[in-house]
């Protein structure tokens, strides 16, 4: 059987594993998220950075995951980042010991267009 190991081949199985991290930052966040464990998980201002990280790889993987190129791809990334990150604020209130905010949220949007734009660098 001939295994085909052409670049079309490796970029569809990237995609695919791009989508795959995309579902599991999105459970992480919003099933791990409300744990109680996760009350206080990351210190403040620290937590700044975490959200930025976690949110930028996010954009990243939906980027790459869609397969466009260009403005779109930058606002699939960062629209569906920033959803995600909207939704999970909109999560927190609900969660005892845990709590929404508009810094949290200003970092999730930071973190998805650095994510968007890392994605759009991409080497065709």
């Amino acid at each position: 059987m001939f295994i085909n190991f052409s670049w079309r081949y490796w970029g569809l199985a990237l995609r695919v594993a791009a989508g795959g991290l995309a579902v599991a930052l999105l459970a992480g966040l919003l099933v791990g998220g409300a744990q109680p464990a996760a009350v206080g998980l990351v210190p403040t201002p620290w937590d700044k950075l975490a959200h930025t990280a976690v949110f930028a790889l996010l954009a990243a993987s939906i980027g790459y995951a869609s397969g466009l190129r260009g403005g779109r791809m930058l606002l699939v990334a960062i629209g569906g980042a920033v959803a995600v990150g909207v939704v999970d604020e909109w999560h927190q209130l609900y969660l005892p010991g845990r709590s929404a905010g508009l810094a949290d949220l200003a970092a999730d949007v930071l973190g998805a267009v650095a994510g968007a734009w890392f994605a759009a660098r991409r080497p065709a």
